[in-house]
């Protein structure tokens, strides 16, 4: 899917509202699949979304063991548990509940990710994140935010944000320096509670409920959904039958050709046939 073309309302609706489908990564470890799959292929310039929940070690014990990446960004968001990060520029860290890392994959880079506890629940997110042709071949870049650095902000009507990316009443995230101008925000709202907030009118847009249920204008959207967005000035959310969670993401569209093999996104076959040679070369 690429940049959405609809009519431009100044106020965002819901124009999709998909499921996301059970699938397994890396070693096995069992997942949801949101954006990424047949439903919702990408969403420019957002390649996938996926959700990992489990209170099962045998679900995620695995973990990602060492694995390539060229020409896009990887977005780690733990809610719960602990994942070590390492990879082959010499970059180390532990991610743990609230914690955040940005990793810009560039011309390559191979990492794992690997749980780094035998039991409890391990729940987070991993989204990736298109780069612009002039940028995919350039230096990885490794950002971690430890859960500390990311500013909470209470904006009214009982609802509670954690600011990750992109900015709200004059409060900016940690994140910075990335090609898609991107917004993602950590909102919690109380049973009844409204989150309103503006966005850019051209950049698209998703949020997905990751508890409990919510309403955009008349479109309810349950716990494990994503809600497409059309373009528009501002978004209107409301919590429904309880509290509500969701994390709302948005980015400036690249509307350029994207290729996809496995962990490469490029913008010709050609480019993609390069950077397997290059892994296999050991280039990376």
């Amino acid at each position: 899917m690429t940049a959405l073309k609809t009519d431009i309302p100044d106020l965002r609706r819901a124009i999709a509202v998909i499921s996301g489908q059970p699938t397994s990564d890396g070693a096995g470890v069992k997942l949801t699949r949101v954006i990424g799959q047949p439903a919702l292929p990408d969403l420019d310039p957002f390649l996938m979304l996926d959700e990992f929940r489990s209170d099962d070690a045998r679900d995620y014990i695995a973990g990602f063991p060492d694995h390539p990446h060229r020409g896009f960004e990887t977005v780690t968001y733990m809610l719960a548990g602990r994942m070590r990060h390492g990879d082959n520029k010499g970059h180390t860290g532990l991610l743990r509940p609230g914690s955040v890392q940005w990793m810009t994959a560039g011309r390559g880079i191979v990492h794992s990710e690997l749980p780094e506890q035998e039991d409890g629940l391990m729940w987070g997110f991993q989204l990736w994140v298109n780069l612009p042709a002039r940028d995919k071949m350039t230096e990885p870049r490794y950002q971690e935010i430890a859960p500390e650095e990311i500013p909470e902000v209470e904006p009214g009507d009982g609802s509670r944000v954690r600011v990750i990316a992109g900015s709200i009443g004059g409060v900016s995230g940690p994140i910075a320096g990335i090609a898609t101008d991107p917004t993602y925000l950590d909102v919690s709202l109380p049973a009844g509670g409204r989150f309103v907030h503006a966005l850019p009118q051209a950049h698209n847009a998703f949020v997905y409920v990751f508890e409990g249920a919510a309403r955009i204008g008349g479109q309810p959207i349950g716990r494990g959904r994503i809600a497409v967005l059309s373009r528009g000035e501002r978004l209107e959310i409301e919590a429904t039958d309880g509290p509500a969670r969701f994390i709302l993401v948005a980015g400036k569209p690249l509307e350029e050709p994207v290729v996809k093999y496995g962990p490469f996104v490029m913008n010709t076959p050609e480019e993609i046939h390069q950077a397997i040679a290059d892994f296999q070369a050991g280039r990376f």
